[in-house]
């Protein structure tokens, strides 16, 4: 078996805006394996300045398992675990090598019966006029819930918009979800909850910064509205301190972004400690390509998922992966007559 690996920087069709700034490239890497004249790819979904494993040294980790891919997967993962990225991008990578299909890695009637995963329409943060048209533009492509960024303009005015949408459209017509990124003060943040608490959201995403336990599970125990915890999980690498951080916060839901949270296998891990202390979780792509996309949703379909999930990410780009994932009608679909590239592998690999 041999191990090859490729940088490819994907270009956002228009910059997107964060509460941690605007993003205008995203970088990735793919891992290609081949064996005996059979190849499969993996995406390393590396997202600098959030990834655990933007560190120094990441390609020499990724040459070290091009140099030693013949260990077992468990030894390599292993070995990876201060990579989480990377363990994924090696856990896809097997999956297509040894599928029937490089690119059908999961047999699930999203792949072979063209059944939907519902996701939300995701709204960048923007003035206000940019995050209305957004807004607008996901209403008309058939998006029953909408995902909103806020945190990096006017408060009141982000109220102001979600109000404008909750005096169309009731909690039952459209699900709103926001996302702060933890853009709130701990000072701050219980009042603002309240607030939004009025506009009969889902839920709000990551509230506050990381790191702040005590502060968080206070947070959640006296919040009017349900908190996902996101950024919180990234870095948490054992089983042990990620069961420690659910007991200790019990959040209302996680999101599971298999890029930066250790692959399937960590996701996993996540899913069965939220699931027993009663925690709700959905999956979330992180920015990667379709070839990342395609491996995430595949994967999200083979769960028991009774969620919109955010895997809606694909379109961003202007040098995306083709593939035959398409979304409409609010939903992400495996088109059963577009297909892959037949030479993309090979193409990776040059």
């Amino acid at each position: 078996m041999k191990a090859t690996y490729k940088k490819h920087i994907l270009n956002f069709k228009r910059p997107s805006g964060t509460s941690r700034g605007t993003l205008r490239t995203k970088e990735t890497w793919f891992l290609i394996l081949e064996d005996k004249g059979k190849y499969g790819v993996g995406e390393c979904g590396l997202f600098r300045g959030l990834s655990y494993d933007d560190v120094p040294g990441y390609e020499e980790k990724l040459k070290w398992v091009s140099e030693n891919i013949t260990l077992s997967l468990q030894q390599l993962l292993n070995e990876l675990k201060h990579f989480p990225s990377i363990q994924f991008g090696l856990e896809q990578a097997f999956l297509s090598l040894n599928a029937d299909h490089p690119y059908k890695l999961f047999q699930t009637p999203f792949v072979n019966a063209y059944k939907p995963i519902t996701i939300n329409g995701l709204i960048w943060m923007g003035d206000i006029d940019f995050m209305y048209e957004q807004i607008q533009q996901k209403l008309n492509e058939g998006f029953f819930c909408i995902k909103m960024k806020i945190g990096a303009v006017d408060f009141d005015k982000e109220i102001a918009l979600l109000q404008s949408i909750r005096n169309r459209f009731d909690k039952d017509e459209i699900e709103l979800r926001v996302d702060a990124n933890g853009a709130f003060s701990t000072v701050e943040a219980l009042d603002k909850l309240r607030t939004l608490s009025t506009l009969d959201l889902h839920s709000i995403e990551q509230p506050i910064k990381v790191g702040q336990w005590p502060l968080l599970k206070d947070l959640c125990a006296r919040t009017p509205l349900p908190i996902a915890l996101d950024e919180e999980l990234i870095g948490v690498l054992d089983v042990t301190r990620k069961e420690e951080l659910l007991q200790m916060v019990q959040p209302q839901y996680i999101i599971l972004k298999p890029s930066l949270v250790g692959g399937i296998k960590g996701s996993q891990e996540w899913i069965s400690i939220a699931e027993k202390y009663n925690i709700g979780w959905w999956v979330t792509s992180a920015l990667e390509s379709n070839i990342g996309l395609n491996a995430i949703a595949q994967w999200t379909s083979s769960l028991p998922i009774n969620l919109p999930q955010g895997l809606g990410t694909g379109a961003l780009f202007t040098n995306n992966i083709d593939s035959p994932l398409e979304v409409k009608d609010g939903g992400l679909y495996y088109s059963p007559i577009t297909e892959w590239d037949e030479n993309l592998i090979e193409n990776l690999c040059t």
